[in-house]
């Protein structure tokens, strides 16, 4: 219960933090900019790996715990209370920012593609697959813990949503994508983000085989499954 709570907690606080900032940038006339939006989630996610890395290890992400538990590294038996976990997180997370803005301001952080649709599946499956492949890289077992993972995987969000954001939303998260397209009710085009990170994240556990030296597999190393 208490690595469920800590991915609840720490989905929570990512979507409080990067979610909220889209909207007090919505709210504020743009002071935070796309910049420091960018900043705010890797910041935010790099912030919960070193304090939940050691308790849940901070997956935060649907797509990570289910490309975790494919590449042997998390047990599939705990990945439904991840995945709940993360979910009400995710929901608690938006339901306060409702509170807080009721008139929802940039639809609480939606993701929405604003070009071709195919063009944001594209680019989220490619994101996706970075980010998963950094984390598969530098994770231990199922835990994003260690001197370097914070900041490997922290900035390596910021970087794809400093160059990405502007098209797709550069999610790379089913629920930071679900919860403030449920609560404010913007719907559209959701499949592309519950589907993309998780065919992405799928897509890194070969990759991150194939770049190991002869001899290492990443999916060797199963201490948490």
């Amino acid at each position: 219960m208490k690595r469920y709570f800590s991915e609840l907690l720490g989905t929570f606080i990512l979507l409080f933090a990067g979610t909220g900032a889209i909207v007090i940038n919505a709210t504020s006339g743009g002071t935070i900019t796309h910049a420091g939006i960018a900043l705010v989630f890797g910041l935010v996610v790099m912030a919960m790996i070193y304090t939940f890395g050691d308790t849940s290890g901070a997956h935060l992400n649907p797509a990570v715990t289910v490309a975790f538990a494919v590449a042997g590294r998390f047990s599939w038996r705990e990945a439904p209370g991840y995945l709940l976990s993360q979910g009400m997180g995710a929901l608690l997370a938006s339901g306060l920012l409702a509170l807080l803005f009721p008139d929802l301001p940039a639809k609480l952080g939606a993701t929405l593609p604003s070009g071709p649709v195919m063009q944001s599946f594209i680019l989220e499956v490619v994101l996706t697959c970075i980010l998963m492949l950094v984390i598969l890289s530098v994770s231990t077992g199922a835990q994003e813990k260690g001197i370097t993972a914070g900041i490997a995987i922290g900035g390596v969000i910021a970087l794809e949503a400093m160059f990405a954001g502007p098209i797709c939303g550069a999610s790379m998260n089913p629920v930071r994508s679900l919860a403030p397209a449920l609560v404010s009710g913007h719907l559209q085009h959701l499949w592309i983000y519950l589907v993309a990170p998780v065919a992405g994240a799928l897509a890194a556990i070969p990759l991150c085989i194939g770049c190991r030296p002869a001899g290492c597999c990443c999916l060797a190393d199963s201490s948490s499954s």
